[in-house]
């Protein structure tokens, strides 16, 4: 496809990139050093494999900080190996790249030839930052893109690509190149209305250019374009692409806002099942367990059919669902209830620390003005003795700042040990209030059950009776009236009806207590693991601090300050 067709094709390899970076780095003082030291991947912020003869892409997931990346002019046939590039922002895969300014009739062209060639890059071609070039490449499909969520600048310029799709992920993209491909079906452009801060779009070269209608349709399908094949779009091209095709795109417009309107309703009821869940009452504002309970009942779908069953039925639904609903609200109010705790535990945790680090930095503030005065007077002395006296004194500051420190610490220990165990005694007692008011509400829908199962156990026996009389009048179906042979047969079909309703209870009841329970313990084991990971971070700062300083005192030698 260009000049490194005659090369062997090259792997990406650890090899490769490191002898990139070393060479990409900064050339100054600074950078030397780093080379010497060694540059970590996870600090590289831009990176240029253009013209490597690369087949495919592979070992980028250490660059996890990349927000620039060439690999124009390669052989690459498939977009991978991309996942861990999350803070990419600009990924070019074409020739052009744009930077349109709003002061600019055309976009900027970053070195590309008309032709559609361009050189090797030099020193004075300093691509810009933050993009990723996989120009002239032999790439047919658009993937690999899902996690680049900060993308804003796609370039698939000169590849083989037909249909422009895959890149759902990309909501801050802004600009898109896609010239020279093999894009031949306007449809495709319906795809991008999606990518609300879409401003720039280059397609010049696809089999989709050359139709007649292709700039007009563009605009008019696409009004926020600001640049459509690196030339900016006039008011008036605009004014003539909407009247054109006003009536397409009105209705086009129509069935997006209904899909849009389908999806806010979707997203509402995500987010409110997600609340529910919190509150471990999900589905229990209906007569979801309910119909659970004769979901795989079969026994109990063919007893619903019997004379007298359905009043029945529907009476025990009603109250039921009642019982649920009861269930639900009242856990949602102690959702509120245990949130407010935690809010208020955190509210004063935070508070406790402010306050003690206030307390902290005062006394620190104090040692080091004292401190630096007796470091320059130490300095200025001529006399062996009293420098020695004066480092002395000093070393005894340092032990009382540690020691003063190392006494806030404390202080702060034992008073959110405190609050922890306060917070600890009101959450346990918030669950286990929860848990005993929901198994009484719980044991008031076995009691339906119960009694449910009885008055339908007395039907299915007088039913059985009058079949044995031959006094039935109405006509069963064959299913059910099987279940009629005898008594024990009846009894039997009606108890296996009543044994899965009460699991299903049972479940749904050992569910909300074994979940909510769970949450309490996770979230007081984390408070604890916080607060002792904190108290570890400071005693380490305090000891940090002290031999910082002690250092600093140490370096003054005698020898060296009498010399």
């Amino acid at each position: 496809m260009h000049q490194l067709c005659d090369m062997e094709p090259r792997v990406m390899d650890d090899d490769m990139l490191k002898l990139a970076v070393g060479e990409q780095g900064p050339r100054d003082e600074a950078g030397q050093l780093a080379k010497q030291e060694g540059i970590l991947f996870k600090d590289v912020l831009s990176l240029q494999l253009d013209f490597q003869n690369i087949l495919r892409i592979d070992n980028l997931w250490q660059f996890e900080n990349l927000r620039k990346l060439q690999l124009d002019n390669n052989t690459i046939e498939k977009i991978e190996g991309l996942e861990k590039l999350t803070r990419l922002v600009w990924l070019e895969q074409g020739s052009v790249d744009l930077n349109p300014g709003p002061e600019a009739e055309r976009p900027s062209w970053r070195g590309h030839g008309a032709a559609g060639g361009r050189s090797p890059p030099t020193q004075a071609q300093t691509p810009r930052p933050s993009s990723a070039d996989l120009s002239f490449n032999n790439i047919e499909t658009i993937e690999g893109l899902d996690t680049l969520v900060n993308l804003e600048d796609l370039s698939l310029f000169n590849n083989r690509i037909a249909k422009i799709d895959s890149l759902d992920a990309l909501v801050k993209l802004q600009v898109l190149s896609l010239g020279n491909n093999r894009i031949g079906n306007l449809m495709n452009i319906i795809y991008l209305r999606r990518f609300k801060d879409l401003r720039t779009l280059s397609l010049a070269g696809n089999p989709i250019a050359a139709a007649e209608d292709y700039r007009m349709f563009i605009c008019a399908y696409l009004p926020d374009l600001v640049y459509l094949d690196f030339r900016r779009i006039d008011d008036h091209t605009k004014e003539l692409a909407e009247v054109k095709h006003q009536y397409s795109t009105d209705e086009l417009k129509h069935q997006e806002n209904l899909m849009q309107a389908r999806l806010e309703d979707e997203q509402a009821r995500r987010e409110e099942l997600e609340e529910h869940k919190a509150a471990f009452v999900e589905n229990l504002n209906g007569s979801f367990l309910f119909d659970s309970m004769y979901a795989e009942d079969v026994e109990g779908s063919k007893l619903a059919s019997l004379p007298g069953v359905a009043e029945l039925m529907e009476t025990y639904k009603d109250k039921f669902v009642i019982i649920c609903l009861n269930i639900f609200e009242y856990g949602l109010k102690q959702q509120e209830k245990r949130k407010a705790e935690l809010d208020t535990f955190n509210e004063r945790v935070q508070e406790a620390v402010q306050e003690n680090q206030a307390q902290g930095r005062h006394r620190t503030a104090e040692f080091e003005e004292k401190h630096l005065l007796s470091l320059s007077t130490i300095r200025g002395e001529s006399e062996l003795t009293d420098i020695e006296t004066k480092i002395a004194d000093q070393r005894e500051d340092i032990a009382e700042l540690s020691n003063a420190l190392m006494t806030l610490e404390m202080q702060l220990v034992e008073q959110l040990e405190e609050t922890i165990n306060m917070f600890e005694r009101n959450i346990v007692d918030l669950v286990e209030l929860f848990i005993e008011n929901v198994q009484s509400l719980m044991a008031q829908c076995r009691d339906l059950e119960n009694h449910h199962h009885e008055k339908l156990l007395e039907i299915a026996i007088n039913i059985l009776e009058k079949i044995v009389k031959g006094e039935l009048d109405e006509d069963l179906p064959d299913d059910v009236r099987a279940l009629f042979v005898d008594k024990d047969t009846i009894v039997n079909a009606v108890g296996a009806s009543h044994d899965m309703h009460l699991l299903k209870i049972d479940n749904r009841e050992d569910e909300l207590v074994t979940r909510v329970n769970s949450w309490c313990t996770h979230l007081v084991d984390k408070i604890h693991k916080d607060e002792m990971t904190r108290n570890r971070r400071r005693v380490k700062e305090i000891n940090q601090y002290g031999d910082h300083v002690q250092g600093e005192l140490d370096s003054l030698e005698c020898g060296d300050i009498l010399d």
